[in-house]
């Protein structure tokens, strides 16, 4: 109870948004630093992937219930009744006095989702195979292995940063907002399931065609087929486009006049609205950034590049096939 009161004076500002967004960030950097320590001394990248998604978990979760956890435990200092643990099924029914709103749920939902969704599959995937070949160079370096983690606490950070902001709004500020479902509502909602079901398909057509060159079914060495014949990487762009409609449901809300003073920037104008916009743009603009140009498709195209790239039906697939927006 001493570290627990020590966290949240510490992280008690005068603005009720920052007091929890702050704390909520800073735990993405206390989860990777603990998995970091013992990782570097078994210099096994075995739970990396793993630990990432275990944080976008946990930070999601304290931004939904850091408020609450927050006046419960000045309740029981003073001695008070505590206040009622939020309700999610009342959120999602509209429903008044439930302490969240359904969008809160719904993109929290939505993270929860995608990261089981993908960290279970690459926890399996490098428990099959043994290892990355990402870390290869690092792995036996302490302090390059160090930065990889410190790396994946900003990339958590940035990628929820729109879902974090949204749950760091103050539970006053939703009951001014209309509960009617709205245009970017629908708009993020719609692109977050398409974005999902994308990536989600790349990767089972992907496994498939492993699994099938591993029985001896195909002698192909690299992929062409399926959504691999629209994209030359279908999984990074149906990422991208999941995280662009999480952002633009968020957006709805911390730029709307209600939305603005529950971030404490009432009365900044265009100032303001430009700031909320940056919160939620970071994210899809972060994920694309590190796929487009870091750790993805500039990896990807490499390996295949040395491998295959003195080959006509190799450089055939690349000519007809765009690397990122698929050709339908």
């Amino acid at each position: 109870m001493a570290v627990l009161s020590t966290l949240l004076h510490a992280t008690a500002f005068k603005s009720p948004f920052l007091s929890t967004l702050v704390p909520s960030i800073g735990l993405a950097y206390a989860i990777q630093a603990a998995v970091a320590v013992p990782s570097i001394i078994a210099q096994s990248e075995r739970f990396y992937d793993l630990s990432g998604s275990l944080t976008y978990l946990s930070c999601t979760a304290l931004s939904l219930y850091l408020p609450t956890i927050r006046a419960r435990y000045a309740a029981a200092a003073l001695g008070s009744v505590k206040p009622a643990w939020p309700s999610v099924l009342g959120a999602l029914r509209g429903v008044q006095g439930a302490g969240l709103n359904w969008r809160q749920v719904a993109l929290s939902a939505a993270v929860g989702l995608w990261a089981t969704r993908l960290g279970t599959y690459l926890f399996r995937r490098i428990s099959a195979d043994g290892s990355d070949s990402r870390f290869d160079k690092i792995r036996t370096s302490p302090p390059s292995f160090a930065v990889a983690f410190f790396a994946q606490a900003t990339w958590v950070s940035l990628c929820l940063m729109p879902v974090l902001a949204i749950n760091s709004l103050p539970a006053s500020v939703f009951s001014a907002l209309p509960a009617a479902v709205g245009i970017t509502d629908i708009i993020g909602l719609l692109l977050y399931i398409g974005g999902l079901s994308f990536e989600v398909t790349a990767d089972r057509q992907k496994d498939s065609w492993v699994q099938e060159k591993k029985q001896k079914k195909h002698e192909e060495d690299f992929l062409t087929r399926g959504l691999w014949s629209k994209s030359r990487h279908p999984n990074y762009f149906g990422e991208s486009t999941l995280w662009t409609g999480i952002a633009t449901t968020a957006a709805g809300v911390l730029m709307s006049n209600v939305g603005q003073v529950g971030m404490g920037l009432g009365g900044w104008g265009i100032a303001g609205k430009a700031i909320a916009l940056g919160m939620c743009g970071v994210s899809p603009a972060f994920v694309s950034f590190l796929l487009l140009k870091v750790s993805g498709v500039p990896m990807s195209e490499g390996k295949y590049d040395k491998r295959y790239g003195d080959r006509e039906d190799y450089q055939k697939w690349k000519r007809e096939t765009p690397m990122f927006i698929p050709k339908f």
